[in-house]
This record gives structure tokens, sequence and C-alpha cells, in this order.
């Protein structure tokens, strides 16, 4: 087993198969939510076949120093980003290209630059790794520049692919690629990792976590709760529960804060609808356990054809949130499409 690496045993199983075997593909594609360990697992299994696991692992993007540089970078112009591509290569065959600037995507000029890199040959050893973290948050020419050195990569060439849905991929990226699906921990599993990293409010971290250890680690419960009260807001003004004026309190507040960006918010509220679905079904458990009673008032209120809805409204402000959409006007909209 890879050191230090929680749940999906059975993906793991199924690479060091393939390593003891040396019957590698050349492309791998690891799928699944936000946080569940997809870059992780694409670093300990690029070590087992390169060595030097502290080299690798200082491409993790949770690290502060390559938090502060993401940060930094959101402040550049585009033009700075699209002459400076960002990736990180601390090892010398194992390269990690991330999401860059205020909308966290792939460029076209990183997969360039990939392309370019693809043709040095190994330093060290035998093969070169590059790890493409989140595709899925490629624009359709960045994709496109990635698959020509899919469709013909050097013999030593390993590219590992990550996603949260593999079929927000091209079709011809997705059959070029051997695919795992990296499925959330159990409660369990998520219960014996927050107590062995000694997290604070650790069941409530596990809970809002949703088997995800990233996530349960990475998670600053100040900053969810601050955005939860307002999403809160907005779904009680819109099932008609509070007044429309609480909300544009909220609304205020939402705009003046710069450095949550709207897909801060939108996770919370995918959360939030979440609940609302599995208390008006009856069935699995709550995530935001600590506001339980806000939360079954607003169930008794709304009928699953309002929850589908609202969800649907959310996967459209997602949608719009790729286009850099501010988060006043992104709200407006999905309180005011209700009623169009």
């Amino acid at each position: 087993m890879f050191d230090n690496f929680w749940g999906n045993s059975r993906v793991v199983r199924a690479l060091e198969r393939m390593i003891e075997q040396d019957r590698i593909p050349q492309t791998l594609l690891l799928a699944g939510q936000e946080g569940v360990g997809k870059a992780t697992l694409a670093r300990r299994f690029a070590a087992r076949l390169l060595g030097r696991p502290d080299l690798i692992e200082k491409d993790d993007l949770n690290r502060p120093e390559n938090q502060a540089l993401l940060e930094e970078r959101e402040k550049w112009p585009a033009e700075r980003r699209a002459e400076e591509p960002l990736l990180f290569a601390s090892h010398p065959d194992f390269i990690t290209f991330p999401p860059d600037g205020p909308l966290r995507q792939i460029s076209i000029q990183q997969m360039r630059m990939l392309r370019e890199r693809a043709q040095y040959l190994p330093q060290k050893g035998s093969r070169r790794i590059f790890l493409v973290d989140q595709l899925d948050r490629a624009n359709e020419q960045a994709a496109n520049s990635l698959l020509k050195t899919l469709e013909e990569p050097p013999p030593y060439l390993i590219l590992i692919i990550t996603a949260q849905n593999a079929q927000d991929l091209l079709p011809t990226i997705r059959s070029r690629s051997v695919p795992f699906y990296l499925s959330p921990l159990s409660a369990e599993e998520m219960r014996r990792f927050v107590a062995e990293r000694n997290l604070d409010h650790p069941e409530l971290r596990a809970a809002l976590a949703g088997g995800s250890p990233g996530i349960a680690v990475s998670l600053d419960l100040a900053g969810y709760e601050r955005r939860r009260e307002s999403m809160l807001a907005l779904i009680q003004a819109a099932a008609g529960i509070s007044r429309f004026d609480r909300w544009l309190e909220h609304s205020e507040l939402v705009a003046a804060r710069r450095d949550d960006k709207l897909e801060d918010y939108l996770r919370v509220l995918y959360l939030l609808l979440a609940d609302l679905l599995a208390l008006s079904l009856g069935r699995g458990q709550i995530r935001n356990t600590d506001v339980s009673e806000e939360l079954e008032t607003l169930a008794r209120r709304v009928s699953l054809d309002w929850i589908r809805a609202a969800v649907a409204r959310t996967d459209r402000l997602l949608a719009l949130a790729r286009r850099n959409i501010q988060k006043s006007l992104a709200f407006d909209y999905w309180l005011f499409e209700r009623s169009a």
C-alpha cells in the first residue's frame, strides 16, 4: 500500500499491481469529488516509480508556500500569467500543472509547455511523470492542446489526469485514459482520519467533509460558517420564510468579502440543498448538523420540485462562475430566476 494514503484500497491495490507487473498505461485518469485524494495518490504513485518522495510532495498545492504562490498569481494580469505558465517541478522527472489564476483554470499556455517539456528525456531514470491536476477546469483549447500529447506520447512519459467528473472531459481524452474512480471515505474511515490528525472540531469536520479527507484538513470553519449564514439567508428568502430585506443585508456583506470567491459560496449552497433533500426524503445523514433546526424548518416548507429547481439554478451559477460573474449579480439571478 502507498504510505499514509487513506481510503480507496481497491484503487491502490490496482496501481500496486501495475507497478509490480511493470504494466503501466501511459495515461491514467483519477476521478472523484474534491479532496478525496486524487492528486495525493498521483504523487504517491509517482514516488514509487521515481523515488525521492520528499521532493515530489513539495508539489502539494495545500502546502502554505504553494497556496501563497497561487494567491499571488491571482493578482497578476492575464498577460503575465500567459508569459509565465504555472507548473511545479521540485523533482527533475515529475511536473505538476495545476489550475491557475482567479478562476483557477488550466490554460492553453500550460498545456503547450507540457507538450514542450514532454520531449525532454528523463534525467534520473527511465520515466517522466506529468500530473495535470483538475483537467476538468481546462477550456476546450487547452484540452485539445493536451490531446495532441496524448495521441503520440513519448514512450518514457506517464500522464496522470485528475478530474472531479470524468464526463466533463473530452470523450477523446477519456478514451485514451485508463480510468479509476476514487469514492468518498466511509464515516468510520473519516472518524479515524480526523482522530489521527488530531483536528479541532473533529465530528463537525468529518460531517462537512463528506468523505473527503483533504476537505476535513483544509476547511476554514469560521469562513465556512460565515458563508453558510449568508446562503441560509438566501434559501430562506427564496422559500418565503424570511423577508427579502434580510437577504439584502447578507448580499451587501457577500459583495464586500473580496477574498471569498463565488465558488466558495456555491459549495456551501450545494451542501445545504443536499441536506434539505436528505431531510425531505427522510434518508441519509445531513452534513450541517449544527444548524439542523433551521434546515428542518426549511425542509417542511419546500417541495422536492423546489429543491430540484434550486439545484438546477445553482448548476447554472457554477457555469457562470467560470466567467468571473460578480457574486451579488449571481445570487440576485438565483433569487429572481425562481419567479421568472
